[in-house]
């Protein structure tokens, strides 16, 4: 709390907007995008490595968030006060760190795959950034940043190691799956087993069920699209590739929002609607720009 403490005292309010701006970064949104917008469009075998470490590190982030149950450090200390704006997206516990992990995920797996060297001292800029902004906005301690940042970068250290090796034999897609399945199902049973005992609140739980329907969907997506579909994610061109991504993007917000009116928002529907919509993401939408034939099969 002192080093918190002494951000607070040199804010002002054009630190204040760089850094919820920085921290923007790390929210789930952008890295979905990221990984859409390199899985359709550019590289899918690095989208494939980008979504198992983000998938897989934030399926571990949300079980430590439930098992810890460490609050908030306005709440540790009621004399502390966060940046006003970043309030409404700290949701859950405090420790670790969601946003770093999220931003960890994304920008060092960038950095390992650039090959100039400004663009990796950006990358790795960024997600040091990512974390410092969310302690000097103030919704998280040093603490539960420095641990999402050692989670994450286990994560990427295991599956960038192996990933080429997993990813080149069809043989392991099954394998890998089903290891994503039972993560992801085990996060769902932990977290519904602690609401029902009283231990967590609904809110609490409904983060690890979203986690964990996210995690099901890749790996049902992953399984699906390496069995019978084999698509090509290289686009001709730019325009191309605007028109592919603004398309499937718009899809996937269509899904989600009928998703959510018709299914409401109850746990296991919250993990149904994050299965489907990641399931879209991976299968679906593939699915229907090849039958309409604007990209070759591989």
């Amino acid at each position: 709390m002192d080093f918190l403490r002494l951000l607070e005292g040199i804010r002002n309010p054009v630190l204040d907007s760089f850094f919820q701006w920085i921290t923007y970064f790390g929210q789930e949104i952008c890295i979905l995008a990221v990984i859409c917008l390199f899985y359709w469009c550019l590289d899918k075998k690095f989208a494939y490595r980008l979504g198992f470490i983000y998938f897989s590190a934030g399926l571990c982030i949300q079980t430590l968030k439930i098992t810890f149950r460490i609050p908030r450090p306005w709440i540790l200390d009621p004399e502390f006060h966060p940046v006003t704006s970043a309030v409404p997206a700290a949701t859950g516990y405090s420790f670790p760190s969601g946003h770093t992990q999220g931003g960890t995920c994304l920008f060092v797996p960038l950095a390992l795959r650039s090959r100039k060297f400004w663009q990796k001292c950006l990358c790795i800029l960024m997600f040091l950034a990512i974390g410092f902004s969310r302690m000097y906005l103030g919704v998280h301690t040093p603490k539960d940043v420095l641990t999402a940042m050692a989670v994450s970068l286990f994560f990427t250290a295991i599956i960038w190691k192996f990933g080429d090796s997993l990813l080149e034999e069809n043989r392991y897609t099954k394998m890998i799956s089903v290891i994503l399945l039972i993560l992801s199902c085990l996060t769902a049973f932990y977290a519904l087993l602690l609401f029902r005992q009283n231990i967590i609140e609904v809110k609490y739980a409904a983060d690890c069920c979203k986690a964990a329907g996210a995690g099901l969907g890749f790996a049902a997506g992953f399984y699906l699209e390496r069995t019978y579909l084999n698509f090509c994610s290289r686009c001709r061109n730019v325009s191309h590739l605007f028109q592919r991504m603004t398309v499937g993007l718009l899809l996937t917000l269509a899904l989600k929002l009928t998703l959510k009116f018709f299914l409401g928002d109850t746990l296991l529907m919250e993990l149904l609607q994050h299965f489907f919509v990641v399931l879209f993401v991976m299968y679906g939408y593939p699915f229907l720009f090849t039958k309409m034939k604007k990209t070759p099969l591989q």
